[in-house]
């Protein structure tokens, strides 16, 4: 992997950790002023928090993977 190439899913990982704390920050939100009377909202915060942090998870993972190649390179 190259060096232009490293640098940019390290950028998309950034961007989805960023992404998956915003929605958990409405999840945080949801549930420190808004329940009982909000609890419609519940299913659709957390699958969207859930999705956001998986694919975080994912991205991370092949970022993790392509920095242990190119160091046993």
């Amino acid at each position: 992997m190259s060096d232009e190439e490293l640098a940019a899913l390290d950028k998309e990982v950034k961007k989805l950790k960023r992404i998956a704390s915003e929605w958990a920050s409405q999840m945080h939100d949801l549930v420190e002023d808004r329940l009982p009377a909000a609890y419609q909202e519940i299913p659709g915060i957390a699958q969207s928090t859930y999705d956001a942090c998986q694919a975080w998870a994912e991205a991370n993972q092949r970022l993790l993977a392509a920095q242990k190649a190119r160091a046993a390179a």
